[in-house]
């Protein structure tokens, strides 16, 4: 239903993966080579609350399914009574014989009674539902997708917030160093105290923005915890600064995307129920055909209940058709085509943001490479400024203005670089769940109502 571009606009130097290309699988997480992280995501699988609920819908879905799915056998019902009953002897004379008669009456009747499929009425019914059961799948597999992106961005978040920190902290103990030297060269008489003020303020400056970062690194720390379904007083992310670059990410072609995401592969299904309820409201113009049956037991003793001259039945059948009905079967045709149409637009739309969600982090993860090559190399055109400036005012050449200056363009670097690295692992994070993070369509139960399996991210 939708064509799919030859290549990504945004690959730049990517090629497509290669059957020997590193493969996210299931455990995508695991290409970061993070032990603690592997441990948070393992965790996502039991105790994501989530997680449970999706799985809940899915279970749902298929019980629905399985509900439906029994209207292609007939129904049988039981109902056995026992009475003991005295005629009246006054009242209005209909046959002499029972007046002042007490008799029982031990009944063990079976109805059948079955509604044949002959439009395809129940047949098409249960295929809209299985194909939703499909489809509440997918979207167990999209939320479980979803939850273990979500660890690993605020896990790398926070491990990006350690680097700051670490940085920051750094920079503090050189911001001690120069000032001593100032005190030391204002209690000299070279130095004034506007210089040691200064140095004071940009000390004390970076120590509140490392105090600062603790704030926002809190809050990633118990996302952290409630995605793992932990209390957040309960669970404590050690200190991990990020040092080491995103690894590269198999794209593979846009076709595959089709296959590979959950969500489309859930609105898919819904284009695919959607279509079969066409089908159920065009069954409603044609006679509805039920077959009955009925038979059993009955006689005044227990004892000769289930004898042969005890027995009793019936059979038979009937077909009703509406003649007339103002458009009504008319109308739901309708209905249902017009719901078959917005499944088809929900679909293509899907499909579109999944392409666009891919070029994004394709685009972001390219260019932020790049960005962090020329940041680096601003960080050390940075940090030789200011060893240069700190020599110059040693050797009383300028004023300490020069070394503030210097010290800010310094730290501005750094913490740009550290930012840049942050948003370089969350995109690859994006990128990966723009990928599908390798589910593919092959995980969708065939039976959901029997025998499917549940569809998770790291059943591959």
């Amino acid at each position: 239903m939708v064509q799919a571009p030859p290549a990504y606009k945004e690959v730049g130097n990517w090629k497509p993966a290669q059957p020997n290309d590193q493969n996210l699988g299931g455990t995508w997480w695991t290409i970061f080579q993070d032990p603690l992280l592997d441990s948070l995501e393992l965790q996502v699988n039991v105790s994501n609350q989530n997680l449970k609920a999706a799985d809940a819908q899915f279970q749902q879905a298929r019980a629905v399914l399985r509900y439906n799915r029994a209207a292609y056998y007939p129904t049988v019902t039981a109902g056995p009574s026992a009475t003991r009953t005295r005629v009246s002897n006054n009242r209005p004379t209909l046959s002499p014989t029972f007046d002042g008669v007490t008799y029982n009456d031990f009944v063990l009747p079976f109805d059948f009674s079955y509604q044949a499929d002959v439009w395809g009425q129940v047949r098409r019914t249960v295929e809209s539902y299985r194909e939703q059961a499909q489809a509440s799948a997918a979207d167990l597999a999209t939320v479980n997708l979803s939850m273990h992106a979500d660890v690993a961005m605020d896990y790398f978040q926070a491990r990006s917030l350690d680097a700051e920190e670490q940085l920051l902290k750094s920079t503090v103990t050189q911001y001690e160093q120069a000032l001593k030297l100032t005190e030391s060269r204002f209690k000299g008489g070279t130095a004034s105290e506007v210089e040691v003020q200064q140095a004071k303020t940009q000390l004390r400056t970076v120590q509140a923005s490392a105090i600062d970062v603790g704030v926002l690194r809190a809050q990633y720390e118990h996302a952290v915890a409630i995605l793992i379904g932990t209390p957040p007083a309960e669970f404590s992310l050690p200190p991990l600064p990020l040092t080491a670059p995103p690894p590269p990410i198999p794209a593979g072609l846009p076709s595959e995307l089709l296959e590979r995401r959950p969500d489309i592969a859930a609105a898919e299904r819904r284009v695919a129920a959607a279509n079969a309820q066409i089908g159920v409201a065009k069954s409603a113009y044609y006679p509805v055909i039920n077959l009955g049956a009925s038979g059993g037991f009955e006689s005044a003793t227990i004892t000769t209940l289930l004898t042969g001259p005890s027995g009793l039945w019936s059979v038979g059948g009937s077909a009703v058709m509406t003649v007339f009905d103002v458009g009504r079967r008319r109308a739901l045709t309708d209905q249902a085509r017009a719901a078959y149409d917005n499944q088809v637009a929900v679909y293509r739309q899907n499909v579109l943001t999944g392409f666009q969600q891919v070029e994004d982090n394709l685009a972001a993860v390219r260019i932020l490479e790049d960005e962090a090559k020329v940041q680096a190399e601003a960080v050390v055109a940075a940090q030789r400024s200011l060893e240069l400036s700190i020599k110059r005012y040693k050797g009383g050449v300028t004023s300490y203005l020069e070394v503030i200056t210097a010290q800010n363009a310094a730290l501005t670097d750094e913490v740009t670089a550290v930012n840049i690295l942050g948003r370089r692992m969350a995109n690859t994070v994006l990128l990966i769940q723009a990928l599908g993070g390798g589910w593919d369509r092959s995980s969708l139960p065939d039976r959901p109502e029997c025998c499917g399996k549940l569809v998770s991210n790291n059943s591959n």
